[in-house]
């Protein structure tokens, strides 16, 4: 038989003509179908493993630092941005790089958000406080910037097709008369301890998207949330585990499910495919940090036997970013730059590292293998698969 839907939500009627969607509060009853469980099952078996394996690693912090990186990478590539892993790590090492400044910057305030949010969870807990402060290092100096970077919208905004009005948009969040008891009611929701995490960040996030309390930049700072939520509850011990990446090669469905929610109240399908990513990515992120952490393994038995520890020193440097320079070597180090530039030629004849600059002075080093590793695409299970998406009148991509 089939049941019906039931939207979770009401539609209101604002004077100036448009309808707006308010959310109803979480949580809502969910139907903890035989694949629903199953969900959740190997999603909190893979992250459990994650955590385990992810806590045994010797350097799981200097580690996280490139995982970081990709993550705000490829949650800036949803939203537009086109500035890849590879150009962030080149420019943050001291290389030139031919990409926008723009960007860069873009991706570089994500990485900044992120850990900024990571070090203030030690004093302040997951709340519409912190949300302000991760949305104001986000949008600061950067597009969007003109949407009052921390401060929650005072006006309508709406998601839809290029040239969409409020008459016709794909979806119009809450009025803003009505957004502040929708955020009070999501803030209460994240402290509740009554659901499975993974299934409650799942319904927070929809519900944060849903609201759309900023005038720009809800996409990422929703994304953001998911990593801190895990961060705070314990769930991982260091933050390996990251969305954007099944999020970015499944774009059409994310933005479906999520829509589908408003819509038809399918929250059973939304969840599912949430926690289906988790499982994915954290199979991806353990296959990652231990394929990475075989090759320092490897590297540092290579350069073991060196009179002096300065190659070692820039093969702990190369697990936080692939690529190197002898100026920045040599100020890591403490040394003279001929001094630095014995220890990197040690390690380009080791075929550790590789120059992949042609100019004589400034020259750029990379551990292609490590790079490589770091920019492979998501695997998914067989049943996502890369789409396309739709865009935002405002140049961003509908819910």
């Amino acid at each position: 038989m089939t049941h019906p839907f039931v939207i979770p939500g009401r539609r209101v009627r604002v004077p100036s003509g448009y309808t707006a969607f308010v959310p109803d509060s979480l949580p809502p009853l969910l139907q903890w179908t035989p694949v629903l469980v199953r969900a959740l099952s190997d999603a909190d078996r893979l992250v459990g493993r994650l955590a385990g394996e992810g806590g045994r690693l010797p350097n799981p912090h200097l580690l996280m630092r490139p995982f970081v990186r990709r993550e705000a990478v490829l949650s800036s590539r949803i939203e537009g941005t086109q500035a890849t892993l590879g150009e962030l790590l080149a420019a943050e090492a001291g290389a030139a790089v031919e990409r926008s400044p723009a960007d860069l910057r873009e991706v570089g305030n994500y990485v900044t958000a992120l850990e900024f949010g990571v070090r203030r969870l030690k004093k302040l807990p997951l709340s519409l406080r912190l949300i302000r402060e991760l949305h104001a290092k986000l949008m600061t100096g950067v597009r969007g910037n003109q949407a009052t970077p921390g401060e929650f919208r005072r006006s309508q905004n709406w998601i839809g097709s290029a040239g969409c009005t409020l008459m016709n948009a794909t979806y119009v969040p809450p009025p803003p008369g009505e957004m502040t008891a929708c955020l009070e009611q999501w803030e209460t929701f994240l402290h509740d301890r009554s659901l499975p995490p993974l299934a409650q960040v799942a319904l927070a996030h929809y519900q944060f998207e849903a609201i759309h309390p900023f005038l720009d930049g809800n996409g990422r700072v929703g994304r953001l949330l998911i990593t801190l939520f895990l961060v705070e509850r314990g769930i991982l011990p260091t933050p390996l585990l990251y969305l954007s990446a099944f999020f970015e090669a499944t774009r059409r469905d994310y933005y479906d499910r999520l829509l589908s929610v408003s819509i038809r109240g399918e929250w059973s399908a939304w969840v599912e495919y949430f926690l289906n990513g988790v499982a994915r990515q954290a199979e991806d992120a353990l296959s990652r940090a231990e394929r990475i952490n075989g090759l320092l393994v490897k590297w540092r038995e290579a350069v073991s036997g060196a009179t002096s520890k300065n190659p070692l020193t820039l093969v702990d440097m190369l697990a936080a970013n692939p690529y190197l320079t002898i100026k920045r070597a040599a100020k890591r180090l403490g040394v003279a730059f001929t001094t630095a530039q014995r220890a990197v030629e040690r390690l380009e004849s080791l075929a550790i590292v590789k120059k992949i600059s042609k100019a004589k002075r400034d020259r750029v080093y990379c551990a292609k293998s490590i790079l490589d590793i770091l920019e492979e695409p998501a695997r998914l299970s067989g049943r996502f698969r890369s789409t396309g998406m739709k865009r935002s009148s405002a140049g961003r991509p509908a819910p």
